[in-house]
């Protein structure tokens, strides 16, 4: 009897957040918004997470996924048996067009005999949003070069 291979984690349903991921498995992102602050905002809450606001006067805006990587790095030694088997990737902080940052993966760098080429990836460069399908509830936001 073989055992399954590991699943990476995935974040639990919320009530404040089943929107979001409803419009991800359609491919679309979608951020939380303030009226009061006018700005926008992600991890999506009812409530603006602004120090200056906190305001529950929210909507939803449809992001236009592109951005600028913030941050990142290449881990090559996943640190729990569901993430070895995805070495070489790249977690990032992407910086939404629309302003807020967003925690992800990048997608579709160029892979030399299995290494990540580091003059691929790159702090600024631009990206665009994809997602990938992980079960029939959870479709992550990804990003890739744009």
């Amino acid at each position: 009897m073989t055992q399954a291979a590991p699943q990476i984690p995935l974040p639990p349903p919320q009530p404040e957040s089943d929107f979001y991921w409803e419009k991800c498995k359609e491919g679309e992102l979608w951020l939380r918004h303030c009226t009061a602050c006018d700005r926008a905002y992600f991890y999506p809450r009812d409530i603006c997470p602004f120090p200056e606001c906190f305001s529950r006067d929210t909507d939803w805006i449809q992001s236009s996924g592109r951005g600028a990587l913030h941050t990142f790095a290449i881990v090559h030694r996943g640190p729990t048996p569901a993430f070895r088997d995805k070495v070489p990737y790249i977690p990032a902080v992407v910086e939404l067009e629309e302003g807020p940052r967003i925690p992800t993966w990048i997608v579709g760098i160029d892979f030399a005999e299995g290494e990540i080429r580091p003059a691929s990836v790159q702090c600024g460069m631009s990206v665009e949003v994809v997602f990938e399908e992980i079960d029939e509830n959870i479709s992550l936001p990804m990003f890739r070069p744009a």
